[in-house]
């Protein structure tokens, strides 16, 4: 069953009530700093907000929506506009070195906090593979403030499943709980660049799962955080055109 959603100008908005879109960053500010450093895994407030010299992506440009599963669990779902210039190869190498710092315009900026300056706040890898790389088996640590709302803070450890050209899988950790929601992202190349879907799935596929869905969905994840969530993902898929090509060829000196 697929959910009804109408957009606006302010943002998404659930049928039959208002979605509240908070602020996005200044931008081009005359004071603007010449680096802007990540902050640590225990960093509990906001991100301060910087300038980047381009927009961030509308709803507009994606097909969005959210659907109920067979099994009762819930699924958020995006297919992008098609990101110009950005290879699979070029995201596969982006999600396995999420550390370090991407140069914009001369500032030196935590990459994680580049990808959305509003609303992420500290990456990191949990845990490696023996050989120090990252792929299947390796933990991210997040933490992300949806719409830079405190509410709906992500603070999470995440268990890597797959991480190739064709796709990347992980699973946050909830309360403990692994497989509570779960994260998929295809990239397919085409002409242009690549056609990136991605969706987040809640809930457990147990009948118990089913039954008590409801409670967990509002505990854990309600609706509202969802529709941040599709808005929060298309604003940071967006900003990959920028930045990516650039960062890829300098770090691995490979043109894609």
């Amino acid at each position: 069953m697929s959910g009804a959603f109408s957009q606006s100008a302010t943002g998404l908005r659930p049928s039959g009530g208002p979605y509240q879109a908070f602020p996005l960053p200044v931008r081009g500010a005359a004071t603007e700093p010449r680096e802007i450093r990540g902050y640590g895994a225990d960093h509990s407030g906001p991100p301060e907000p910087f300038g980047l010299p381009w927009a961030l992506r509308s709803l507009s440009t994606a097909d969005y929506g959210v659907d109920t599963l067979e099994d009762g669990r819930t699924r958020y779902w995006i297919r992008h506009q098609v990101l110009r210039g950005v290879t699979p190869r070029m995201l596969a190498w982006w999600f396995a070195h999420l550390e370090g710092t991407v140069d914009i315009g001369g500032m030196r900026v935590n990459r994680y906090r580049a990808w959305h300056p509003a609303d992420h706040v500290h990456a990191s890898y949990a845990r490696r593979l023996p050989d120090g790389s990252v792929g299947p088996g390796a933990v991210l640590r997040l933490r992300e403030m949806l719409g830079g709302n405190p509410r709906f803070t992500v603070n999470v450890c995440s268990v890597i499943e797959k991480l190739d050209e064709q796709g990347f899988i992980h699973n946050p950790i909830f309360h403990g709980i692994c497989g509570l929601v779960r994260m998929e992202y295809r990239f397919k190349r085409v002409p242009e660049g690549t056609a990136y879907e991605n969706c987040l799935v809640f809930g457990a596929r147990s009948a118990l799962g089913r039954r008590v869905h409801p409670f967990l969905e509002r505990i854990v994840f309600p609706p509202l955080k969802g529709r941040f969530w599709l808005r929060h993902n298309i604003e940071e898929v967006g900003m990959f055109e920028h930045f990516l090509p650039q960062l890829y060829r300098s770090e691995t000196g490979l043109a894609a």
